[in-house]
């Protein structure tokens, strides 16, 4: 069984919908993996020495689910489920006081083999310009005012598409580019990538039939064109964000029941994916002459990523293998050599964060680690137990804490 993890939520406190300040000098966390989806930490400096233990700031129960939580300011947001309801929460990050609370009803029934990850919702949240966008496990999109909860509006594909979400609902994450919001919508069968504007919800554009799988989309700049790059249930793309237009493809399907899952990484014009049961691969688009083309630059099966997305420090990829009973490891982003391999049994599942010499690891068991960013193999540096529930949606780490949204509390520890 191979849901799909990842999510988040974003939050802030800014007086009206509009041009967001600057946001330089406070929290900032506005979806899932940061702002570049890269997983990059801007900022913070760990300590000279990590602390034995954590200190627990509060901790209050949110619900279900395995959206990130989204901080800017002194905000935090959160999306779950409570009983037949999808809620967004707004709290205070020094508190954990509750700001306000919206919720919409939302009624699934999970199955196939996914009943252990709950009903929760397994996409991530996005902040943009005073909004925040969630995509629910139905596959329902819809805005909220980031100040006062207010439900701006709502956008699915349910007449088009039935069912309207994958096996194990939907789980790709919106993603935000200027006046644009960005998700893939559909089932496993057929589906449709969608620009939508960001203020009403009205289509822009459309690309494509391809059904959605469980990775999300990235946000990137190459070859001087905005362009999103998306995983899909058939083919790894890349489409312009302005218009929709489909720039260049490299199939790479779903194999029975080997899921697409794990956000790719982009790194020096090339882009990073693992796939379960599949190895690890590297594929470089370009431009010449006015036509795109796609290569293979390398390829190999030594690992393999399942659920979890990779992240990249110093020019060498962090991730879990799920080969080898689950491994931690570290492979030359460059050439794809695997420069060395953890303990077995690190985990079902991880999210990594980076950050200057070093990369922080939370395994799905609850246990939180900082590894070295050192290629001469694995060195645990720190590690602390902040959940006894399982823990899948990806942690946030402030300038004094870190966030961890686990089965259904989130708590701010501080260091």
């Amino acid at each position: 069984m191979k849901p799909v993890l990842t999510l988040l939520f974003l939050a802030i406190c800014f007086p009206v919908i509009g041009a967001d300040k600057d946001v330089s000098n406070q929290n900032y966390w506005p979806g899932w993996l940061g702002p570049k989806r890269d997983g990059w930490v801007k900022g913070f400096q760990p300590p000279k020495k990590w602390p034995a233990k954590l200190n627990q700031v509060w901790q209050i129960k949110v619900g279900e689910g395995y959206g990130t939580p989204l901080v800017v300011g002194d905000h935090v947001y959160q999306h779950a489920r409570q009983g037949e309801e999808e809620v967004v929460w707004a709290v205070n990050l020094k508190t954990g006081k509750r700001i306000w609370r919206s919720g919409y009803n939302t009624p699934f029934k999970m199955g196939g083999g996914g009943e252990k990850h709950g009903k929760g919702p397994k996409s991530n949240p996005t902040y943009a310009d005073g909004r925040i966008f969630v995509m629910s496990i139905t596959g329902t999109l819809s805005a909220w005012n980031a100040k006062d909860g207010k439900f701006l509006w709502r956008k699915n594909y349910n007449s088009r598409f039935k069912p309207s979400y994958p096996k194990w609902g939907m789980c790709n994450s919106p993603v935000v580019d200027g006046s644009r919001v960005i998700a893939h919508f559909g089932n496993v069968e057929k589906g449709v990538l969608v620009a939508l504007d960001v203020k009403t919800g009205r289509e822009i554009w459309t690309q494509g039939d391809d059904g959605p799988c469980y990775s999300s989309p990235l946000l990137v700049e190459h070859e001087g064109i905005r362009q999103v790059i998306e995983w899909n249930h058939r083919a790894l793309v890349g489409v312009e964000s302005k218009t929709g237009k489909l720039l260049w493809e490299f199939p790479f399907p779903h194999v029975g029941t080997n899921q697409n899952m794990p956000t790719p990484s982009f790194n020096n014009g090339k882009i990073l994916v693992g796939a379960e049961n599949r190895g690890l691969h590297c594929i470089e688009p370009k431009l010449e002459n006015g036509k795109w083309s796609v290569k293979a630059y390398w390829s190999h099966r030594k690992v393999a990523l399942n659920m979890s997305s990779a992240v990249v420090n110093d020019g060498s990829l962090y991730g879990l293998s799920h080969l080898k009973r689950g491994r931690l490891f570290c492979a030359d982003a460059h050439t794809g050599e695997v420069l060395w391999e953890g303990p077995e049994r690190a985990g079902e599942n991880a999210t990594f964060l980076a950050f200057p010499g070093h990369v922080m690891v939370l395994a799905s068991h609850g246990e939180l680690q900082v590894i070295a960013a050192k290629v001469e193999g694995h060195q645990k540096v720190a590690s602390w137990k902040v959940s006894d529930k399982p823990a899948w949606a990806a942690p946030v780490l402030l300038k004094k804490g870190i966030l961890i949204k686990d089965q259904e509390h989130l708590t701010y520890w501080s260091f």
